[in-house]
């Protein structure tokens, strides 16, 4: 029997790769058989995640994809796509009235315009295949809704809506559209996080969770199950993964 969550013969798009979830998706994909095209904006650190992976004919291409000449040129470089993980983003914990224009706007390039755009122009040039899968990372942030995190979440909120209309957009192409919503991960940027709140409030956080923090490959299986044939009958779905919190 083959194994239904093998990537063996894929080709998938990770971006933010270079640290954190994105790193490890990667990983994984490539435990699992894909090769992988890798994008982020740090050039040192997204080719210690290409050094990282199994297997052979990774590619790794460092750009803004914040910037029409950073999607332009990763554009470019892909080969035909058989999955499309939208991964890179930031975070912003600022109270609501004290969130000014340019970190607004700034959170909203990164976090949904970005992945906006480069899908969008994926598709208008052919370059995501039919029967591909494409997997937004979201958050839970927009359904807990935690002070401190309004234009964070309403980034994310925004890329649910984007998962599901897009879903039906491109079912007549075969083409999956997901999104996960992971809690709390153990990440570099989950640690900038607690290092601006009280210690306390981050111990208070954490016993929130029944099942603890996550890890990034807890993100990264997730993202390997949506990529793959083991789901192939599932599409316009936000998955929760956030150890029990809701």
């Amino acid at each position: 029997m083959s194994n239904p969550f093998s990537l063996n013969g894929q080709t998938i798009l990770v971006t933010g790769a270079s640290s954190g979830i994105g790193r490890q998706i990667a990983i994984s994909v490539s435990q699992m058989g894909g090769r992988l095209v890798i994008a982020g904006r740090n050039a040192e650190r997204l080719q210690q995640t290409l050094e990282r992976l199994s297997g052979e004919g990774h590619q790794a291409i460092q750009g803004d994809l914040a910037t029409p000449e950073g999607r332009e040129r990763l554009i470019a470089a892909c080969p035909p796509l058989n999955g499309l993980v939208n991964n890179a983003g930031t975070a912003l914990l600022r109270p609501f009235k004290f969130t000014d224009d340019e970190r607004l706007e700034n959170l909203f390039d990164i976090n949904f315009f970005a992945p906006f755009k480069l899908t969008r122009d994926l598709v208008k040039k052919k370059k995501i295949l039919p029967g591909a899968s494409i997997v937004f990372i979201s958050s839970i942030a927009p359904l807990v809704g935690t002070a401190g995190l309004s234009a964070y979440s309403s980034t994310k909120a925004a890329i649910n809506g984007l998962t599901r209309t897009l879903s039906r957009e491109l079912v007549s192409s075969k083409i999956r559209v997901n999104a996960i919503s992971p809690g709390m991960v153990k990440t570099e940027m989950a640690d900038q996080l607690e290092n601006i709140i009280d210690s306390e409030l981050a111990a208070a956080d954490t016993a929130r969770y029944p099942l603890g923090y996550g890890e990034p490959e807890d993100v990264a299986n997730a993202t390997v199950f949506l990529l793959s044939p083991a789901s192939r009958w599932i599409t316009g779905i936000n998955l929760i993964a956030d150890g029990g919190l809701l």
